[in-house]
């Protein structure tokens, strides 16, 4: 149901082969938005093997250009993959762990909004978008790579977030709800891993990092004035990223680690 495209800008030597991520394997959906760009530049920077896909292979290439050359060189490579395709992600995963030997992570960045002005200006039109979005593609990676990430001796899953899901605002209505099965879905998945763990605890973890809302320097430029109060900056949520693989899976498995303030 896709057109699969690989993106073979995959040269140099890994700038940072003694990394907190050293000979880590971490794929990153939704990589072509700047969460995304700020995602790999972090995670490849860290010792890290990237992979990335996004649908739109021009934003996708960018990315991977953007983090093989931040610092001299990362090993990253891109592909357009149809996540709405459950067959599709997992012949992702499949490749991936093929190429490479093993999975460690996957970074959920897929995205999306919509809104109106009020509860009653609701329209189900947004819903039937973001379920696809913010829902589907949760349920087809996490389905695709929960086994991979189960071997690894480090697996994590990590969904984004936002805090309307905890306390929906009366516009929001269709994202809140969409953020909030999402959520619900990477608990049940990091309840697999707790079960998968036995007495020993979870080998792999899923987690929720949650934020308000997230920005960048495009949005600054474009909004000089702009406060930006309680966003997050994409490169302090790559960070955030980076660091949930220096914690034990059983200290972050199951838990939303936020942010921004909780409301």
């Amino acid at each position: 149901m896709s057109d699969r495209v690989h993106n073979t800008v995959q040269e140099g030597k890994n700038v940072a082969n003694n990394g907190s991520l050293s000979g880590a394997v971490i794929a990153v959906a939704g990589a072509g938005g700047p969460a995304g760009h700020a995602a790999l530049v972090r995670l490849a920077e860290a010792g890290a093997v990237v992979v990335g896909a996004d649908n739109n292979p021009e934003r996708l290439a960018e990315a991977v250009d953007a983090a093989r050359y931040a610092r001299g060189g990362a090993t990253v490579t891109g592909e357009t993959v149809d996540l709405l395709d459950l067959a599709d992600t997992q012949a992702w995963a499949g490749r991936i762990e093929k190429d490479h030997g093993r999975i460690d992570g996957l970074v959920h960045l897929v995205g999306g909004w919509r809104g109106s002005a009020t509860f009653a200006g609701t329209d189900l039109a947004d819903w039937e978008l973001l379920e696809k979005l913010l829902v589907r593609t949760v349920q087809h990676t996490s389905l695709a790579f929960f086994d991979a990430l189960q071997r690894s001796d480090r697996g994590r899953y990590l969904l984004i977030s936002a805090a309307g899901a905890t306390k929906p605002t009366a516009g929001n209505a269709a994202y809140s709800a969409a953020k909030a099965a999402a959520e619900a879905w990477t608990l049940a998945m990091a309840d697999g891993f707790r079960k998968a763990g036995g007495e020993q605890g979870p080998r792999s973890a899923a987690a929720i990092l949650v934020v308000k809302a997230l920005v960048h320097d495009a949005m600054r430029a474009e909004r000089p004035n702009a406060k930006f109060a309680g966003f997050t900056d994409v490169k302090d949520l790559a960070e955030a990223i980076e660091g949930v693989w220096s914690k034990p899976a059983a200290e972050v498995n199951g838990n939303r680690l936020w942010l921004t303030e909780k409301p």
